[in-house]
């Protein structure tokens, strides 16, 4: 089954979370090319600071992709602006602890528990900002879940050294900057980064997408969803660890012809 997205030309502007880096440029945002004649042009960033962004008119953009469903409240309603009007909810994924498999930490984290390991001394993990993005809030909950029990990780709650951005979280592990960092399933799968799973805890993204109000590219920006809620794409994110919503969950109105067609096939 091939996807149905609506073919066109002119650039496409989507603003994305920064977990989807690798996911967008060398899968979707490509495919996405190859399939409709349009152009893709993606800036990854923290779900909150690129709502933050839009709202402020700081960069245009066509579709915004968030990891929480609560970026795009911060877009909805007349006292936000109404930058957004609707947005689809269609994959989740798990928050787990990667780590560099070269680590000297590396069996300690195998054969855990997670909670100990990332303590011990000269120990680097790496999250991202709580106030920035969802990724950084739920591995700020998980730490302090396990605080009650562990104290030591209430002060790592609270230190300001773990936190990286999070378009390049993936990198810095990669590069041996750090021993592990907390991700999603879906991009420790697209890059490769061995995991453990947070035992105690149940914490997840919610990805949602959306069309901006006056996206200078508005049939792009319709086809880019179109596309992403389509068979080809969701074959890919299924591919790369992601949990399918299905049927993918609509909040709000005004969806555009071209999603709700793709909803429906």
């Amino acid at each position: 089954m091939s996807s149905s997205a609506p073919k066109g030309s002119g650039t496409v502007n989507v603003l994305y979370a920064g977990s989807l880096v690798a996911l967008m440029e060398k899968q979707i945002g490509p495919a996405f090319e190859k399939a409709t004649g349009y152009k893709f042009a993606g800036f990854a960033a923290g779900s909150n600071d690129l709502a933050a962004q839009i709202k402020g008119k700081v960069r245009k953009a066509d579709v915004f992709i968030s990891a929480s469903p609560k970026a795009d409240q911060l877009l909805i309603g007349s006292a936000n602006g109404d930058w957004v009007s609707w947005f689809v909810t269609y994959a989740t994924s798990p928050l787990v602890l990667g780590y560099n498999p070269k680590s000297k930490f590396a069996a300690k984290i195998q054969s855990g528990p997670w909670y100990d390991v990332i303590t011990e001394p000269g120990f680097r993990v790496g999250t991202t900002d709580p106030k920035a993005d969802p990724k950084g809030k739920l591995a700020h909950q998980a730490l302090l879940a396990e605080g009650a029990t562990h104290p030591k990780l209430l002060a790592l709650a609270k230190n300001d050294k773990i936190i990286f951005p999070e378009e390049t979280l993936v990198a810095d592990l990669q590069s041996g900057q750090l021993d592990a960092g907390f991700f999603y399933t879906s991009e420790a799968k697209v890059a490769a980064i061995p995991t453990v799973q947070l035992t105690g805890q149940q914490l997840a993204a919610s990805y949602t997408a959306t069309v901006v109000k006056n996206a200078p590219n508005e049939s792009g920006a319709e086809a880019f969803v179109a596309y992403l809620l389509g068979p080809d794409a969701r074959k890919t994110l299924s591919a790369q660890a992601f949990e399918l919503v299905t049927p993918p969950k609509v909040t709000g109105t005004g969806v555009p012809a071209a999603v709700t067609k793709a909803l429906s096939s």
